[in-house]
């Protein structure tokens, strides 16, 4: 047992807000969360006192991200999934979901044994909490990034082959509802509880209703690689917008989308109904510069990641700064956006028994945030990695 007490701090707990906590952690797990009390100083570890006000906030959880500091999923490394993981908590991610992209069969096949080695080894920093599969089984049309050559037809066979070399690690995949024909990817999807996310899609709504009704409940980075919403066919996006069924991911860095469009976004789903991602590139937290994305340069100045005929690639984001623009977006609170970076996408992946909030015994994954919400200090299973 480790009793934290945090001095000029607030934490944002399950419960309510909390004025000076003392966090007592038992084996990585959040063991009690109770304000200050004079009469259990002499049970207190560990006194920490910022000089200015700070909020305690749930880790987040980036479900879609492909790669920061130098590193990306698809270098098929344990060293390059070594370095994400390192390098995540200093933007407050304590949790990530590792992100492929649309590549030959062998490097995907590469990239999904170097997450599942590296998972096996347990090393510290974020936790992988799964693999996003983002493509081959998306529109050619949509491709956006994405090398259109390496695309494939949806397939449950395809897709197994993945699964099974990856350790079952596969939590979520992107794909075009309208390129499985008959539905029988994203029923495959359903059945082995993976979800099942619209993404570079050029699906009309009628298909979009279609994979609903087959178990589609997730859209991947809202109004990016998708067909737009049109007012006599609303397509992906209106169908994102308008049924509650659909999780919608939302890159968060006013590039990806316009500030006005989040905030449109927001009004209509609700902080119930989104989560907020980076889907950043390597590149995120280095210099300007020439990168590369699956084979592909990328050139990256001032905040945006752009191939060479001008197409985004990914983003530079980082999630304590996706979170503060959604606050400057929209007007949400500090709490509505933690919610939709912490909680929704814990609860999406069938977690938020012990991730996504602080609460008794949850995970003791937390950080703490300035005023103006850049990271201080960052704790994994109640182990200080950043501050």
């Amino acid at each position: 047992m480790h009793t934290y007490q945090f001095e000029n701090a607030t934490l944002i707990s399950e419960k309510g807000i909390v004025k000076n906590p003392i966090v007592s952690v038992d084996a990585g797990k959040i063991y009690g969360i109770q304000p200050f009390d004079e009469e259990i100083q002499q049970r207190i570890h560990e006194k920490i006192v910022f000089s200015e006000p700070v909020h305690i906030v749930p880790g987040f959880i980036d479900v879609h991200i492909h790669g920061v500091a130098g590193a990306d999923v698809m270098d098929g490394t344990v060293e390059a999934i070594e370095t994400m993981k390192e390098s995540l908590p200093k933007e407050g991610t304590t949790s990530f979901l590792a992100t492929t992209i649309t590549q030959s069969n062998s490097e995907k096949i590469n990239a999904l044994q170097a997450v599942k080695a590296c998972n096996e080894k347990n090393t510290a920093g974020a936790e992988i909490v799964g693999v996003h599969l983002e493509g081959p089984f998306i529109s050619k049309k949509r491709a956006g990034a994405q090398p259109v050559e390496y695309i494939k037809q949806a397939s449950v066979a395809t897709f197994n082959d993945y699964q099974r070399v990856s350790g079952g690690l596969i939590k979520l995949v992107t794909m075009a509802p309208e390129e499985d024909k008959n539905g029988d990817l994203i029923k495959e999807l359903r059945k082995q509880n993976v979800i099942a996310s619209i993404g570079h899609s050029d699906a009309t709504y009628e298909q979009i209703l279609d994979a609903i009704n087959d178990g589609m409940n997730h859209v991947t980075h809202l109004f990016n690689g998708m067909r737009g919403a049109h007012h006599r066919d609303i397509g992906v996006a209106g169908g994102a917008m308008l049924h509650d069924e659909l999780m919608t991911e939302i890159i968060v860095d006013g590039i990806h989308v316009s500030p006005p469009m989040v905030k449109l976004a927001y009004k209509t789903k609700g902080n119930d109904r989104m989560i907020i991602v980076t889907d950043s590139m390597r590149a995120k937290g280095l210099e300007e510069g020439e990168y590369s994305l699956a084979g592909q340069k990328v050139f990256v100045s001032k905040d945006r990641a752009v191939l060479a005929d001008g197409t985004l690639a990914g983003s530079i984001v980082k999630m304590n700064e996706a979170v503060k623009n959604m606050m400057d977006f929209t007007g949400c609170s500090l709490r509505e956006a933690v919610q939709m970076a912490s909680f929704n996408p814990a609860k999406q992946l069938g977690i938020d028994d012990r991730k996504g909030s602080l609460m008794e015994g949850k995970d003791a994954d937390f950080c703490v945030l300035s005023e103006d919400l850049s990271v201080v200090q960052t704790y994994v299973m109640g182990q200080k990695v950043v501050g």
